[in-house]
């Protein structure tokens, strides 16, 4: 109502409200649209979404489930674990993306019969048929390292840039390239609801190499979103999955895992 209590004419109440109408409406159109999202901005949403500070800063990592390995022509798998586990132990200073870094250990077992074991103990690589020189070494954990990498996203000399998204399986994506101080690339495809890791990519000896996630799992303490199906492909073909069923972070591993066998 007017000042004083008169009332309006209808025509001047219709003119009123079509005013304040139009006055909310050019408001709401004042309102900046949101900025798009830069890479390192997406890399650290899924650095929070993977665990925060207790994923990007974890000492070790214990992870154990089974594996299928298929071999390079035919559909039908060629072997597979059903004890295959994996040790870490990350190194907080890593700059390169697709070196061997830290200390690690792989073993696959079907039925109590070692199909394969691999471990690097911060210098020298072997298998079970004894040490790896160093450079067959490097070009085996060229074509394998590269996930973590990610950690370190936001250290000096990294940079990450936004390409053009993408999807996998339903699930649209934020793609990411990362390049670490000395050049190497690594492509991370992002979840664009949940910014959780869905894919990475990079190129290798063998070729180029993708990997996706799915089926998460998450621990509490210390905060981790955990991959439990993790697929391997290798220009474009399946190398071999693994569902990792159990995982342990921050534990005390034995040193005597990644030492070379005497």
């Amino acid at each position: 109502m007017p000042r004083g209590g008169r009332t309006l004419p209808g025509s001047q109440r219709r003119s009123s409200g079509l005013q304040l109408i139009g006055a909310a409406a050019l408001s709401i159109g004042a309102t900046p649209a949101a900025a798009p999202l830069d890479g390192a901005q997406i890399l650290a949403r899924a650095t929070d979404a993977a665990g925060g500070e207790d994923w990007a800063k974890a000492k070790t990592l214990t992870l154990s489930g089974t594996a299928i390995f298929y071999g390079p022509s035919g559909a039908a798998p060629k072997t597979r674990a059903d004890d295959y586990r994996m040790w870490r132990v990350f190194d907080p200073a890593r700059t390169a993306s697709h070196a061997a870094e830290g200390k690690v250990r792989i073993v696959a077992r079907d039925h109590g019969r070692m199909l394969f074991t691999v471990g690097y103990d911060g210098t020298t690589t072997w298998n079970e048929r004894g040490v790896i020189p160093k450079a067959e070494a490097d070009a085996f954990w060229a074509a394998n390292f590269g996930f973590g990498i990610i950690r370190h996203a936001a250290d000096p000399g990294f940079k990450a840039e936004r390409v053009p998204d993408d999807a996998i399986a339903g699930h649209r994506l934020y793609m990411v390239r990362l390049t670490d101080p000395k050049g190497g690339v690594t492509l991370f495809g992002i979840d664009r609801t949940s910014f959780a890791i869905r894919t990475m990519g990079f190129m290798t000896p063998r070729g180029w190499h993708v990997r996706t996630y799915d089926d998460f799992v998450r621990l509490a303490r210390p905060r981790w979103l955990q991959a439990r199906h993790v697929t391997l492909y290798y220009n474009g073909v399946k190398s071999n999955e693994v569902f990792w069923t159990n995982t342990r972070v921050n534990t005390v591993i034995d040193e005597a895992l990644f030492a070379p066998p005497k």
